[in-house]
């Protein structure tokens, strides 16, 4: 079990690791562009369905390492103002996705939990995004069938879709619809490592769970969007598709999970999950779940990859999330003034120039002692 699950923290964090690696830059300024070759190579190691899919589609790698680094975006939105911040930093990264590992036991923390499912849900989203864009040779839209009234199913939800009242009741899917299910798989394949399916340990069964948590996050907010068409507005005919919610409400979706995680345990027939609470309802497929209390991140422990809270900037009249008091785990805050430069008074110039001038700023700040 210690060495599935090493190997699929590894093929996490290269992705990862290689998104954050400035391996190319666009002149027109636009954000850094993914080299799947540069995956692939540090994949090598790797071996099946992964090393076939990083020879023979690397675009889709490309997509997946895009995914990846879009959940570890939303996850630092998420945790910024709290005591571990979702940190960038690869090895402790790490550390935080292996608790269990390094501790040589079999335990999930909250955090954990989340990181593994904003991944798997970023994933999902970067994958159908492209297939909408039509940046991938192996998907693209999807065109629903057309009828004057009919249900579209989804694994958690049914939609009904019907022409208003006051019209004849003509409409149509139409538009770009967004292949969610393509993405979904995408996101399976390379999550869900086959090094651990079919495994029953603890660990294995709480951060599968996480990941199709993730999933569902996504696919129980798609949306319906329709345009009218017709003479003056009329809307005598609608054209309908089903388009994914934006990422930041993936992330506050999944933020709301991680508030109301369910701890559990192993059952009784060592194969399945039990929550600690016996009188808790079943256990949902939509909810984030962990087994160990995590850490309070006050002290910066190399062993178990936290940073600590030293020198992290703090609100000094706020009392809640962010605030001194909480941030700093009571061990007091010092005022400081900060100086530096920024662009100002930036003009745009014909053809085609943006001139700006560099100001000082001077800014007081509160820092953790």
């Amino acid at each position: 079990m210690m060495l599935s699950m090493q190997k699929h923290v590894l093929l996490l964090l290269i992705i990862l690791n290689t998104t954050l690696t400035p391996l190319q830059r666009r002149v027109d300024g636009n954000p850094l562009v993914m080299d799947p070759n540069s995956i692939c190579r540090r994949t090598k190691t790797l071996v099946g369905r992964h090393a076939d899919v990083c020879q023979s589609q690397p675009e889709i790698v490309q997509e997946v390492a895009n995914g990846a680094w879009l959940g570890m975006r939303e996850c630092q939105h998420q945790f910024h103002s709290r005591r571990w911040n979702c940190t960038s930093q690869s090895r402790n990264l790490a550390k935080i996705l292996q608790q269990g590992s390094v501790l040589n036991c079999s335990l999930d923390i909250r955090e954990t939990a989340f990181v593994y499912a904003i991944t798997a849900a970023g994933v999902l989203h970067a994958v159908t995004q492209a297939c909408s864009q039509g940046a991938l040779p192996q998907c693209g839209c999807v065109t629903l069938q057309s009828s004057s009234e009919t249900y579209h199913d989804s694994p958690a939800e049914q939609v009904l879709i019907q022409a208003s009242p006051a019209q004849d009741g003509r409409w149509e899917w139409g538009g770009c619809g967004d292949d969610v299910d393509f993405g979904y798989e995408k996101s399976r394949q390379f999550m869900d490592t086959r090094q651990r399916k079919g495994k029953s340990d603890i660990r294995t069964l709480i951060d599968l769970h996480n990941n199709e948590a993730g999933r569902l996050a996504i696919r129980t907010q798609m949306r319906t969007e329709c345009k009218c068409h017709g003479l003056s507005g009329s809307c005598t005919l609608r054209s309908c598709w089903r388009k994914m919610p934006l990422f930041r409400q993936v992330g506050d979706y999944l933020m709301q999970s991680f508030h109301k995680a369910i701890r559990v345990m192993s059952g009784n027939d060592g194969k399945s999950l039990a929550t600690i609470n016996p009188d808790a309802l079943p256990l949902d497929a939509n909810v984030l779940i962990y087994s160990a209390e995590s850490p309070d991140f006050c002290q910066a422990n190399q062993r178990m990859g936290t940073e600590g809270t030293q020198g992290r900037v703090c609100n000094s009249t706020e009392t809640g999330l962010g605030g001194c008091d909480s941030l700093c785990c009571g061990k007091g805050f010092a005022h400081n003034t900060l100086e530096y430069e920024e662009n100002c008074q930036c003009r745009f110039h014909w053809c085609c120039e943006v001139q700006c001038q560099r100001c000082s700023v001077r800014k007081d700040v509160s820092l953790c002692l």
